[in-house]
């Protein structure tokens, strides 16, 4: 079973986007983590404001 379009490997490359650089990582890492805290947030402080309203 060889459903693979390759069939040499002869000048194949990869590229690992900042893989070799720890800092431009934690970067990404940190505002991932930011993002989905703010997301978090958010959602708390909408749903206490909705649920205020229909006491």
């Amino acid at each position: 079973m060889n459903a693979s379009p390759i069939t040499t490997w002869e000048g194949a490359e990869a590229y690992f986007t900042f893989a070799d650089n720890p800092t431009a990582m934690m970067i990404i890492l940190s505002l991932s983590i930011a993002a989905t805290i703010g997301t978090i947030i958010a959602t708390i402080k909408h749903e206490n404001d909705t649920f205020i309203d229909y006491k």
